[in-house]
């Protein structure tokens, strides 16, 4: 009777690993990387054109300039071409918030004053997403086609 207790033991624990081994990976895709687009873009928004801000794996983005403002922000992986771009807006500067600023108990004069922020998402081959965040006035079309942002 021992036996019989000891192999049901050792199944349920086997079983268990298993199911939280399956599980574990849906959790760790929940992340999400805030990028502060204007420093990343710097001196690049007085010309005209496209110009890459960020590599991240096969992942390289890059941001469309117009007459000083952002006109768009595209995303390409090295092997599949377009990746989809997704266009957020918030009060919050997501980025900041991201880097851990809020500790600080300096007033952030974007934030107090509500300046909306417009992000630019992509999801990677890992789950993770990556949003390039940048103030409402250097965006080209405004908050057009951006869904409220809800941290997750």
């Amino acid at each position: 009777m021992n036996m019989k207790r000891i192999q049901r033991l050792l199944t349920f624990s086997v079983v268990s690993l298993g199911l939280f081994a399956l599980a574990f990976p849906v959790f760790a895709m929940d992340k999400v990387e805030h990028h502060n687009g204007q420093e990343l873009l710097g001196e690049h928004i007085k010309t005209n054109g496209q110009h890459r801000i960020h590599k991240n794996g096969a992942y390289t983005a890059s941001v469309e300039v117009r007459d000083g403002k952002v006109a768009g922000v595209h995303v390409q992986h090295a092997k599949k071409g377009d990746v989809p771009v997704r266009k957020f807006k918030t009060n919050r500067n997501m980025a900041e918030v991201a880097g851990h600023h809020f500790a600080s108990f300096s007033f952030d004069q974007d934030q107090y004053l509500g300046t909306v922020w417009i992000g630019y998402a992509y999801v990677d081959d890992y789950g993770v997403e990556t949003i390039y965040w940048f103030p409402y006035d250097m965006i080209l079309d405004g908050i057009t086609g951006a869904i409220e942002y809800v941290p997750v």
